[in-house]
């Protein structure tokens, strides 16, 4: 990586942290947060994974803030790992923040239906009302535009005072792993 793009990196996280997100600062760190993903894709990922990063990332939000939402963009993070990301939306159904997808920020997306028509968003909140859980749904995997099986966890945080959907989820899910996931 050049020493620009390390600036430019930079930045954007110190935008992202102080609220003063440029289009371009934000599309940039998208599209550096959505080619490490794909890079990610193929390393081993277990659904205790997927909890354990998920309630990670809500200790952080907890205690941070949206000023935390940096940390789960870029290259060098944590939580972006397997394949999948961290995404936080709000009880109102808005994206918040999503590492790779910057263009649905600030959306609402209540009435977003997946090819199966399953209004995902709606069913993140009621997980997230009840403590937390896991949703199945139909969802392209990154850079990919085909849909399939995703199952995510979801879990309840509060940032800034506001309640918060916080979710992390597994592509291509096996029947018999939908199946144990069910059972708990």
């Amino acid at each position: 990586m050049k020493f620009g793009k390390v600036a430019m990196l930079m930045a954007c996280a110190a935008m992202a942290a102080s609220g003063a997100w440029g289009d371009a600062a934000r599309e940039e760190l998208a599209k550096v947060s959505a080619e490490f993903c794909a890079s990610t894709d193929g390393q081993p990922i277990t659904t205790d994974m997927v909890v354990d990063k998920v309630k990670a990332a809500v200790a952080i939000l907890n205690a941070e803030g949206a000023a935390a939402y940096p940390k789960f963009m870029g290259k060098d993070t944590e939580f972006i790992f397997g394949g999948t990301y961290i995404w936080v939306n709000s009880y109102d159904c808005v994206m918040l923040m999503h590492p790779i997808m910057d263009k649905m920020e600030g959306r609402e997306l209540m009435s977003l239906q997946d090819v199966n028509g399953k209004r995902f968003f709606v069913e993140f909140v009621s997980a997230a009302k009840d403590g937390g859980g896991w949703v199945e749904y139909m969802w392209p995997k990154p850079g990919t535009k085909e849909a399939v099986r995703k199952v995510s966890y979801i879990m309840p945080a509060k940032v800034d005072g506001q309640e918060v959907v916080v979710g992390c989820g597994l592509y291509d899910v096996s029947d018999e792993v939908l199946a144990t996931l069910k059972a708990r």
